[in-house]
C-alpha cells in the first residue's frame, strides 16, 4: 500500500517540526519545507537520516514545484511570534499572501488536501468572549501588530476562494497559544519568556498589571486536534486551544514555583493592540473531532521547563 505524502512548509519551525514527527510516526512520507527564517535545523536533526523524511530549503513566496505525488499540504510558514513580525512586517504579509497562493497552488496541482496554520490573532483584540468561529473579530489594520493579524485573514480568504471556486479540499485551523519543547529562547511570547527568566534568575517582564487572559494549549494537544482536522471534511475554520483561562499574573506565579527561582517580577507598559483576552471556544472542535486538550498547565509547563534547562544556553 502506497504511503500517503505531506508536504509541511515551516517544518522546521516549533509546531511544524512536532508535525513532522507525529505524521513519520503515523506512517506517512513527508517533506519538510522552511527556509530558516526562524526555523531552525535542530528542530528536525532527529528525522534527517530517516527513509520517510526530506527536507527542501525552500522560501514559499516563491514557485513550489514538487515531483511527485502529493496528498496533503500543511502550510505551517509564518513569522508567528511579536518579536519576529515586528522585525520582519513585509516579511509577514508576504509569506500569508504570497506564501499561501503558492501552497494552495500546488495542492490544486497535486490535487491534495490543503491545511492552513490560521491564529486566534484573526479575532485581534476580541469584544466576544470566549471567541466563536462566528466572530469576525476586531483587528487594527494598520497598527504594528496588523502585518501578521491581516495576513492570516487574507490567508484564510484565499483558502476560502480556493475551495470555493477551484474545489480545493482545505482545512482551516485557527491555532490559540501554544507550548512546549523547541519554542525559541528569543520568542518574545510568554512562556519562553518567563520560563527564560526563571531559570536564569532574570526579573520576569509583565505588561501592565497581568491581568490579560491568555489560554495554554501544549504541543502535543495541538498536533493531536491537527490530526484530526486532516481527516475531517469540514471546510469552516475551527479553534484548537486550551480553553482554560490564566491572567499573565497567574501564569508568573507558575512559572516561578514549578521552575523554583527566586526571580521578581518586572512591570511594564502594555504593547499596542496587546489582546486584553484570548480564549477559544472549542465546541466545533469538539463536535467534529471529537478533541479537546488533555494535558493540564501545569505538567505541560513541567515537560517545557525540563526542556528549557536541557539546552546550552
Amino acid at each position: 500500500m502506497r504511503k500517503k505524502t505531506a508536504v509541511i512548509t515551516g517544518g522546521a519551525g516549533f509546531i511544524g517540526s512536532h508535525l513532522c514527527e507525529r505524521l513519520i510516526a503515523d506512517g506517512m512520507q513527508v517533506i519538510c519545507m522552511d527556509n530558516l527564517i526562524t526555523g531552525a535545523m535542530k528542530n528536525i536533526a532527529g528525522l534527517r537520516t530517516h527513509k520517510n523524511f526530506r527536507f527542501i530549503k525552500h522560501d514559499v513566496t516563491t514557485y513550489l514545484d514538487i515531483r511527485g505525488r502529493v496528498d496533503f499540504i500543511l502550510h505551517f510558514a509564518s513569522l508567528a511570534s511579536p518579536v519576529d513580525y515586528l522585525r520582519y512586517p513585509i516579511q509577514t504579509l508576504k509569506v500569508g499572501s504570497l506564501g499561501t497562493h503558492n501552497a494552495l497552488g500546488l495542492a490544486k496541482q497535486k490535487k491534495a488536501v490543503f491545511m492552513l496554520a490560521s491564529t486566534s490573532e484573526v479575532y485581534g483584540d476580541p469584544l466576544v468572549h470566549p471567541q466563536p468561529e462566528s466572530y469576525w473579530g476586531h483587528v487594527n489594520p494598520i497598527g504594528v501588530r496588523g502585518c501578521y493579524d491581516e495576513s492570516k485573514r487574507f490567508a484564510e480568504a484565499i483558502t476560502m476562494a480556493y475551495h470555493r471556486i477551484h474545489g480545493i479540499d482545505t482545512r482551516i485551523v485557527r491555532i490559540f497559544n501554544t507550548y512546549g519543547p523547541r519554542m525559541r529562547i528569543n520568542d518574545g511570547r510568554v512562556v519562553p519568556n518567563f520560563i527564560y527568566q526563571a531559570l536564569h534568575a532574570r526579573p520576569l517582564t509583565v505588561y501592565g498589571k497581568g491581568a490579560q487572559t491568555r489560554s495554554f494549549c501544549y504541543i502535543d494537544d495541538l498536533v493531536e486536534g491537527i490530526c484530526r482536522l486532516m481527516r475531517v471534511r469540514i471546510f469552516e475554520p475551527v479553534n484548537l486551544g486550551n480553553p482554560n483561562e490564566f491572567t499573565v499574573m497567574e501564569l508568573a506565579r507558575l512559572v516561578l514555583k514549578l521552575a523554583s527561582s527566586r526571580s521578581k517580577i518586572s512591570y511594564k507598559p502594555l504593547p499596542q493592540d496587546d489582546p486584553r483576552q484570548r480564549q477559544p471556544d472549542i465546541r466545533r472542535a469538539g463536535k467534529y473531532l471529537a478533541w479537546k486538550p488533555a494535558i493540564p498547565l501545569r505538567q505541560g509547563l513541567l515537560r517545557t521547563i525540563a526542556w528549557f534547562r536541557s539546552q546550552p544556553h
